[in-house]
């Protein structure tokens, strides 16, 4: 009698400290840019819901992901940097022809190494419900699956926006939109742990290409006038989808009545596919545009790596609040594991900081220097030209300092003062850049940076048969 009371005890003690954490709810589109969001500055497409999100919650201004999303993925699960996970870029480094190229990149990892734990798993120890549904986009076979990474449930599908495939096989209507199907098993994993601390992880498919909406939405921006770069029905009819999908979440938590208790943060993979014309890189064809910001995805400027980021905690996050604090993808892991009192993976650093002292106070100073990304491989936007190439950056407050591993070449900005990274100024502040070059340095030592190394004819890649890796250029 005495050991069951013993056990009722501790078992109520566990489901009660349980509930003492809130719900956590990380929502992310795919390629949706930083001025994709009326809230972030467009006066084209519309998202109210998402906006709403904003005025009651934070945005952090300043917050990076990389350059496409298949490292900025491995960051978010396992809270490291590409250095440490060696997952750089999508695919392998054969996707674009480098052999003309004076560096060789670092081998691509392309699923998340099974040795690193997930925030997911670091949640489920803490006592939450876990879910994700969505792209995973870190390897979908075996104990690659999200389910078998920390997710007690998990829908894995991307590619298509209609007559979708599923990881496992899913049934769903026919002709239903894949935006829509994600947000019903969001919803219904809500509404099944309602009693209970839950993580849910929503990374939409949407808005990457291909470029398909639901013809009502598309109806409703076709006769819209283009405002700054902003143009597309089809890809604002995808946005409003999306939006559509955080509403609802919202309105089930409302109904719920657990928007008090819950933690819904809103943000994307990368930056926009746009900007490129601009840069110089693409005559025409630009879907979006990252305006006032510098150049698109692939891309290492900020209109490749700095995205919309809006966090809701009430009673922790003031309304209508912003950040301008520099945050970084890997600060999400150690974010979350704070919200849900969970220690770190036990011999898994940990490369980020936790954003809570952010929420509570946006004037508040994180205790690291600065952020880095590390991308040593090449992205190409077509025949023989790039939307980077090799290349390290540092951001220490409002400095960022780039390094083009090619030729070595460094440019320096005032972010500040030039949003747009207009102005190199590395000649004019040589230290400045010294100061910062030489810490970046020491960052890639001390996490064990690989560097790309010369190109010769016993390293270089062979010549790419014609159309080989065509329909991956288009997408990422």
């Amino acid at each position: 009698m005495t050991r069951c009371f013993l056990f009722l005890l501790l078992l109520s003690s566990f489901v009660r400290a349980a509930s003492d954490r809130p719900n956590v709810i990380f929502i992310m589109a795919d390629d949706l840019g930083y001025t994709d969001l009326a809230c972030f500055g467009s006066k084209y497409y519309e998202t109210p819901n998402i906006d709403k999100l904003a005025s009651q919650g934070m945005k952090l201004t300043s917050h990076h992901h990389c350059q496409n999303c298949q490292p900025t993925r491995a960051a978010l699960m396992s809270g490291q940097y590409g250095a440490r996970t060696g997952v750089y870029t999508v695919g392998g480094i054969d996707r674009f022809d480098w052999s003309t190229r004076p560096l060789r990149p670092v081998d691509n990892v392309t699923e998340l190494p099974l040795e690193k734990k997930t925030v997911a798993q670091a949640m489920k120890t803490a006592g939450y419900a876990t879910g994700m549904f969505g792209k995973w986009h870190l390897g979908e076979s075996g104990d690659h699956h999200p389910g078998k990474r920390g997710f007690d449930e998990a829908i894995v599908s991307m590619g298509q926006h209609f007559d979708f495939k599923t990881n496992p096989k899913t049934e769903y209507p026919q002709g239903q939109y894949l935006a829509d199907f994600l947000t019903d098993k969001a919803v219904d994993f809500i509404q099944r742990h309602k009693d209970a601390p839950f993580f849910l992880y929503l990374p939409h498919f949407g808005v990457h290409s291909p470029y398909q909406a639901k013809p009502e939405l598309i109806a409703k921006f076709k006769d819209k006038a283009a405002v700054g770069g902003h143009h597309d029905p089809t890809y604002a009819a995808m946005i409003a989808s999306v939006d559509e999908s955080v509403g609802r979440v919202m309105a089930a938590l409302d109904e719920l009545k657990l928007a008090d208790n819950t933690v819904l943060i809103f943000t994307s993979d990368n930056g926009g596919v746009g900007g490129y014309t601009r840069e110089g890189i693409k005559k025409s064809g630009d879907t979006t545009d990252n305006a006032p910001l510098r150049s698109g995805k692939g891309s290492l400027y900020e209109g490749g790596t700095r995205v919309p980021f809006i966090v809701r905690w009430p009673g922790v996050t003031q309304a209508g609040s912003s950040c301008d604090v520099p945050t970084i993808h890997v600060d999400v892991f150690p974010t979350l594991a704070e919200i849900g009192k969970t220690p770190a993976p036990e011999g898994q650093p940990l490369d980020g900081e936790s954003l809570a002292p952010l929420f509570r106070d946006p004037t508040a100073h994180l205790k690291r220097e600065a952020i880095y990304q590390h991308f040593p491989g090449y992205l190409g936007a077509g025949a023989d030209t790039w939307r980077t190439t090799p290349v390290g950056l540092i951001q220490s407050g409002e400095w960022k300092l780039m390094e083009f591993f090619e030729d070595g070449r460094l440019e320096l900005y005032n972010l500040k003062e030039d949003i747009g990274e207009s102005k190199n100024l590395a000649t004019e502040m040589p230290d400045k850049a010294k100061e910062l070059h030489a810490k970046m340095i020491a960052w890639r030592e001390s996490v064990k940076a690989p560097m790309p190394v010369k190109n010769t004819p016993q390293t270089g890649a062979e010549p790419k048969k014609k159309g080989k890796g065509k329909k991956k250029k288009q997408a990422e």
